[in-house]
């Protein structure tokens, strides 16, 4: 786990960088391809009119434009699945959702139309004029719009500096619900647990075991259709024997306590002399096992359980408890893990995750589970699942 638990808002300084090393590339291709195309027009008359040839420009603008969209839906994908982009990794930043997981493309693709909108109206107007024979116009407008576009573009990047929250968010931010972080400075919440940080593996507090004892049984007769009782031998008190602790099925009375010779011996006769120890231990109730989520939510644990983002029996499986588990990052599996209650533990099965689960028992030993193979752990145990876990405990 990073030992940096803070989280630090990216400077506008870097966040400007980011963008510049993910749109010079791009910029440069169109730059020189339209360069060149315009460079290439030709004009000839006909009939009185002033013929432009711009098949060239037509042909250098739709691959450079091509190519731009391609590496603009790939960077824009990359972003919404990771938070990082080309420039993001070279500044050392992170954009997020509002969880401080990985933005996702809704977020994403607001960012960008709140940044890049004026350069795709700039581009769009100057298709239309070209598609309109406007030649003169296009070229004459077209420098204009793309400045104002690009300045539009840095302002929005950089106004996170006249945000008043400590300078933590940008109008793309706002408008997408997003965060952008920097993370050689700080945590990367993207893989850390989100904005709640990283979770603890200590064990959590739990309230104390209730020993409850259970009654002791008392035999209840009925007058009208028991035996009458029989004489019996009560020894003295104190020659009464104590109980042996081993293999009771062995022991015999001492002499003291057998009935007396000539007497009908009866199966139940000695249930009359049974006395109850004064060390004696009375049985108590099993504890209850509970699961606590680091999220705060504490659950009953079932004979037979199921966890994940949506968990689901398999068929002909019956499971007698579902329980489902916030996972905006994506990190669990539908159906990540199967906890079966036994006694004063769990065994619990990893089925065939994708990220995996491990399991630290009290003692600070982690263990990795191998898929379909399940393993044993008792109270005061923490199990890890993605970016979640939760602890094993009683009450």
């Amino acid at each position: 786990m990073n030992a940096k638990l803070e989280l630090v808002p990216a400077s506008a300084g870097k966040r400007l960088g980011a963008a510049v090393f993910d749109w010079l590339g791009p910029a440069v291709v169109l730059g020189i391809a339209f360069g060149i195309g315009f460079a290439g027009i030709t004009q000839s008359r006909s009939n009185g009119f002033i013929v432009y040839d711009t098949g060239l420009l037509v042909l250098l603008g739709s691959i450079a434009l091509g190519m731009t969209i391609v590496y603009t839906c790939v960077l824009l994908g990359l972003e919404a699945h990771s938070g990082t982009t080309i420039g993001n990794g070279l500044m050392g930043i992170r954009s997020t959702d509002t969880d401080g997981y990985a933005p996702g493309a809704g977020v994403v693709f607001v960012r960008g139309i709140i940044t890049g909108g004026m350069l795709l109206l700039a581009a769009l107007a100057s298709a239309v004029l070209l598609l309109l024979g406007w030649l003169g116009v296009a070229v004459l407008l077209l420098v204009p719009l793309l400045a104002l576009a690009a300045a539009w573009a840095v302002v929005v990047v950089v106004s996170n500096t006249w945000d008043k929250d400590g300078k933590a968010r940008g109008w793309q931010d706002k408008a997408a619900k997003s965060f952008v972080f920097d993370i050689s400075a700080g945590r990367n919440p993207v893989v850390t647990g989100g904005i709640q940080g990283p979770y603890s593996f200590a064990p959590v507090e739990l309230p104390p075991v209730q020993h409850v004892s259970s009654p002791a049984a008392v035999p209840h007769t009925n007058p009208a259709t028991s035996p009458p009782l029989r004489p019996q031998a009560v020894p003295a008190q104190g020659n009464t024997a104590p109980l042996p602790p081993h293999n009771r099925n062995q022991w015999q009375p001492p002499a003291a306590v057998r009935p007396l010779s000539g007497m009908a011996q009866h199966p139940d006769d000695d249930v009359d002399r049974t006395q109850l120890r004064p060390d004696a231990q009375m049985p108590q109730a099993r504890a209850v096992l509970r699961i606590r989520m680091d999220d705060g939510q504490d659950l009953q644990v079932a004979n037979s359980a199921l966890v994940g983002r949506n968990p689901a029996a398999m068929a002909g499986e019956t499971v007698v408890q579902l329980i489902a588990v916030a996972d905006p990052g994506r990190s669990i599996s539908k159906t990540h893990l199967h906890l079966r209650g036994d006694g004063d533990g769990v065994w619990i099965t990893d089925r065939n995750s994708t990220n995996g689960s491990a399991v630290t028992t009290p003692d600070g030993v982690q263990t990795r589970l191998l898929p379909g193979e399940p393993l044993y752990i008792r109270p005061g145990s923490t199990v890890h699942f993605g970016d979640r876990t939760f602890h094993l405990g009683q009450a």
